[in-house]
């Protein structure tokens, strides 16, 4: 870029080199980084049409391109991602929580009453949009929430400290179910694990790629988590106690399946996200 480029001119040049890279949101995603690089919003970009950049916020907002271009995502270039309508910070640490991942946050609403004190479960809970989200939507309830990544888990600290629901949530390293005690309740145990096939990953998009691969593989056929998960969730809910579970477009039939072929469980649903897609798949404990 030349000396005298101002905010437009950066963004009309941005927005046609992401649409020759083939990026679908090419002036959406140029607007983003652009206000990162800034540090205002989008909507402040409009009043600085006509702004000169000085050279270091030429130099970040170059950085941020070459970078967007080589696959990366916007999210980690910013280091924040909304779901729910709350901003949450994301990281190379964890998944990028996707706006697919909000049926979840529907299907628990739909389900449970917003006044009870609840007993929350989150399985692999990432950044802890799950949890932290039930949290933000429900004064009573209390959580916990699962992760093998210690990593991870520290990310989904500060995002429970950001929304301040970190008195009500209790972090826990380990591998999935086997972080909850023995004889432990849950009136609700969310999850949204790792579910892609092993052979699949390599043929993901680039940015897909930059994500941690251990909370992308879900075994030779992506159901090695969501087997553990119908196998032992019973353990740990109350009677009644809702399970749901996120999974790929093409495998809720599988996972359906899976809980009705026990006795342990009511006859299992599917919900579909807000592209149609089958996404979150629950059912409830049978009562003893």
């Amino acid at each position: 870029m030349a000396e005298n480029w101002t905010t437009l001119r950066v963004l009309e040049w941005t927005t046609g080199r992401f649409a020759q890279a083939g990026f679908d949101s090419a002036r959406l995603e140029a607007q983003v980084l652009l206000a990162h690089a800034l540090a205002c919003d989008r909507v402040a970009l409009y009043m600085l049409y006509d702004k000169p950049l000085g050279e270091e916020e030429l130099a970040l907002y170059r950085g941020l391109i070459r970078r967007r271009l080589a696959g990366e995502p916007v999210a980690y270039l910013t280091g924040t991602q909304e779901f729910w309508s709350l901003p949450f910070t994301v990281d190379r640490r964890v998944l990028i929580p996707r706006h697919d991942s909000e049926t979840m946050i529907e299907v628990v609403g739909d389900h449970t009453a917003a006044d009870a004190a609840l007993r929350i479960a989150d399985i692999c809970t990432g950044s802890g949009v799950l949890a932290i989200t039930s949290l933000a939507e429900r004064a009573k309830a209390s959580a916990v929430a699962t992760d093998n990544s210690e990593d991870a888990l520290a990310v989904a600290r500060h995002n429970a400290a950001t929304h301040a629901v970190l008195d009500r949530l209790e972090l826990r390293q380990g591998d999935m179910l086997a972080a909850l005690a023995d004889g432990e309740r849950f009136d609700v145990i969310v999850s949204n694990p790792p579910y892609i096939p092993t052979g699949d990953i390599d043929n993901l998009s680039a940015e897909v790629r930059h994500e941690p691969r251990v909370a992308l593989d879900g075994g030779s056929d992506g159901l090695t988590f969501v087997r553990a998960l119908v196998d032992g969730a019973h353990a740990h809910l109350s009677p009644g106690g809702l399970l749901a579970i996120e999974h790929g477009f093409d495998q809720d039939d599988a996972v359906r399946g899976l809980m009705d072929a026990t006795d342990r469980y009511e006859p299992a649903q599917t919900r579909a996200d807000l592209a149609g897609q089958p996404r979150i798949t629950w059912t409830r404990r049978r009562a003893d």
